[in-house]
């Protein structure tokens, strides 16, 4: 982790280790990648306007007191999409993806994600 003096000279703070993923099948197909954050590449699939869905990220970084944040990051329509973690467990986050743009879409947008570690109990 940066020290005060790097994060004031613009260095970011937060995990070192990060990944890369693709969906494999549709936006619903869960993915698995082992960091601390990373960057999900969704399926291409039409997502109809006021839609949602749900997929499982299985990560062995979890705790299920952290605090995962996910948001849109990449490709796609800017401010077509909501992005939030739905839930968390021991080894997995859910991610829950949302179609606002008033029409149908089948983009292949790219999730940011972070793991914040939460208090042990």
């Amino acid at each position: 982790m940066p020290s005060l003096f790097e994060v004031t000279a613009g260095k970011s703070v937060g995990p070192t280790t990060g990944g890369t993923v693709t969906q494999a099948t549709n936006k619903s197909t869960g993915v698995t990648l082992n960091t601390e954050s990373g960057q999900i590449t969704m399926a291409g699939a039409a997502l109809a306007d006021g839609a949602e869905v749900t997929f499982t990220v299985t990560n062995d970084r979890v705790a299920a007191t952290d605090v995962p944040h996910a948001v849109h990051g990449s490709a796609g329509t800017a401010g077509a999409y909501t992005v939030n973690v739905s839930a968390v467990a021991a080894g997995s986050f859910k991610v829950t993806v949302g179609n606002v743009s008033g029409g149908s879409l089948s983009q292949a947008i790219v999730i940011n994600f972070v793991l914040l570690k939460g208090a042990s109990s």
